[in-house]
Order: structure tokens, then sequence, then C-alpha cells
């Protein structure tokens, strides 16, 4: 039987690869491309913030690159990947984490969902991939290479928690990210374009301290997500996955959605 081995003789599962992260200047994707580098890739990672592009670019050193840019603008994820093969002279894979909560702009549930709340929210979780997702498959296209990108998805996409977590608008950006994922992979799947989704649960990040912060949450999630003691997930939690997809360890995996949720979806959790 035939074993999959690295991509190199160093051992290291990226070696060669050349990534771009939107939304990788913070939390999950800061996270994940300290990892990538770790084991061998180049990394561009763009944020919205430059206080935060500039602590990453200074954390990343020689193989990590920041970049400011908001992941609504069309040309953020064009002009990230100009940058990727300018500096580190090609393009292998798009992770797309940027995302983030509308419940300040009105996010909620149904009966008190305000229209600037259901449009902030899908702009911020579903537009943004779009634009991220689509640049990829037009560079991966032109490239005529393949290539990888993964998508951030988030367990509220398909398996709710009504009292305590009752953002409909983020769950419905959260399952077209499943639909939208899965459709692409399809039709992108003769180039050699594999497209999979993480769907985590909750995790340790800047979007996640009210949660964090809040004793009837932090009890609830003993027994949501009761794995290693029943706890909050910690973006490390993800970045073997994240490894996994990004690499070629992955090369006959597409359409795919797999939870790093500590047990969420199979829990009943108690209240």
């Amino acid at each position: 039987m035939e074993i999959n081995k690295p991509d190199t003789m160093s051992g290291k599962s990226l070696a060669n690869k050349n990534l771009l992260i939107i939304g990788g200047t913070t939390g999950l994707g800061l996270s994940a491309a300290k990892i990538f580098i770790q084991h061998g890739a180049n990394v561009v990672v763009v944020g919205r913030n430059q206080e935060s592009a500039i602590s990453a670019k200074n954390i990343l050193g020689d193989k990590g690159h920041a970049i400011v840019g908001d992941a609504l603008e069309p040309e953020t994820a064009i002009r990230a990947i100009e940058v990727c093969i300018s500096k580190f002279r090609s393009f292998d894979g798009l992770y797309h984490v940027a995302g983030g909560s509308g419940r300040k702009m009105g996010d909620g549930p149904l009966h008190e969902l305000t229209l600037e709340g259901w449009n902030k929210t899908l702009e911020l979780n579903l537009t943004s991939l779009m634009l991220s997702n689509q640049a990829a498959i037009q560079q991966f296209l032109k490239q005529e290479t393949g290539g990888v990108i993964l998508n951030m998805g988030s367990v509220l996409g398909y398996s709710p928690s009504p009292q305590l977590f009752s953002t409909h608008a983020y769950a419905a950006a959260k399952s077209a990210v499943i639909g939208f994922s899965k459709s692409i992979a399809a039709y992108y799947a003769k180039n050699s374009i594999r497209v999979n989704v993480i769907a985590p649960a909750l995790v340790e990040t800047p979007m996640a301290q009210r949660a964090a912060e809040d004793e009837v949450i932090q009890s609830f999630i003993k027994t949501k997500q009761p794995l290693d003691g029943g706890r909050i997930g910690h973006p490390s939690d993800l970045d073997g996955l994240a490894i996994y997809f990004m690499s070629d360890q992955s090369k006959f995996t597409t359409g795919q959605v797999i939870a790093v949720d500590g047990g969420w979806s199979i829990s009943e959790g108690q209240l």
C-alpha cells in the first residue's frame, strides 16, 4: 500500500506552498498563518486594521507578508493574490477566515432582525467570501495549475442553539457558505480546484468575546462542547485540519464540511 508522503524531503507538508489568508491578521487567521509557516509555507495575510497588520508582519517574519484591506472591496483579494505572486512567485491556496457578528447592527431573532442587520451580516460573512473565492478561482484558471480554497463556516449554519445563539442572519450566511462551497467545488473539480469548509463551534476570537464573558454561556458550553473538559475552543484547535486541507495530503478531497466543535453538533447542552 502506498503511503502519502510530505511534499518535500524536508518533511514539511506545506513546503513550497504560497498561501493567502483573508482575515489573517488576528484570531483564527493569524493562528493559521503561524502554523502554515512552521509547516513550510509562505503566507500573505489581509486584515482591515493597520495596527493588526503591522503586528502580524512582526510575528510572521520573512515568510509572511501583511497588507491592509477590506474583504468587502472587490479589489482586495485580487490585489492580495498579486502581492502573493510578486513576493513569493506563485499562488497556491486561499483560506477565507474573514467574517463577523452582525449583532450590533441588528442581527438577532427573526421578529427583531433589522434589514440593516440582515444585509450587513450577509455582506460580512458571505459577500466577502464570494469575492475572495472568485478572485482565487479566476487566478487558478488563468494559471491552469489547480489550487485549493478553504472557507470558514460555523456549526450555527446547520446546528442551531436557539436560546443563547439566536442570530438568524448569521446562521443563514454560514449555511449559505456551505451551499456555495459545495456548488463551486463540484463545478471546478474538473480543473483540479478543491473547495472545502471548516465549521467551528464557539472559539476564542474577538467576535466571541460576548459569549466568553457570559457566565450562563460558559456553563452551557461545558455540556455543549464537552470534549477536553468542556471548554471554548482555541484557534489552534482548527490549525491541524487547516494544514490538511491546504496541503497535498487532501488532494483527493473536495466539497467537504468538517466540524471542529468540541462535540457541539452531537451534544444536547444543558442550560
